[in-house]
């Protein structure tokens, strides 16, 4: 099977263990990794590639020292390996600039506001592992109940 991820990056430790724990549902299949800085994300993910497993979800802040979120969801969409990762900004204190650029350059998927509510959180990722999963070409059934089943079953329906 092959192992997928989900990168959270955040400057807060708070904000990464509130994250982590209402994407806990997730950790019998996957593994939720939590990085401090834009930089510790990069590393992660050619620490993943290099394993050959996917990262198939980051979700990033956007006020961060070093590397701002919508600089390393740009660096995402452009990195080839990671052409099929979804990636949410997921941002109290971005500008309306920051989300055009985020839209723009960065492609993210979707855009949650600080403080998030868990249960909508939950289900947009669920949302982008069901696109990751089958644009991927992956198994489904080794991640089935992690994944949006009305999309699941849309998609299915379509291939058919």
């Amino acid at each position: 099977m092959d192992q997928l991820n989900i990168i959270c990056v955040d400057d807060q430790p708070e904000v990464l263990n509130a994250l982590e724990q209402d994407l806990s549902e997730f950790d019998e299949k996957l593994n939720v990794e939590v990085c401090d800085s834009g930089k510790e994300a990069v590393d992660l993910i050619d620490e993943i590639d290099s394993k050959g497993d996917f990262v198939a979800v980051v979700i990033s802040d956007q006020v961060m020292p070093g590397m701002s979120g919508v600089e390393l969801l740009k660096e995402v969409e452009n990195d080839i390996r990671l052409a099929q990762t979804k990636k949410v900004l997921l941002t109290g204190q971005a500008t309306h600039q920051d989300t055009i650029e985020a839209i723009n350059l960065g492609g993210i998927d979707n855009y949650i506001a600080k403080p998030w509510d868990k249960q909508n959180l939950i289900n947009v990722i669920k949302t982008l592992l069901t696109e990751f999963v089958m644009k991927k070409g992956i198994n489904y059934s080794d991640f089935q109940e992690l994944l949006d089943q009305k999309l699941l079953y849309e998609i299915l329906r379509k291939g058919t």
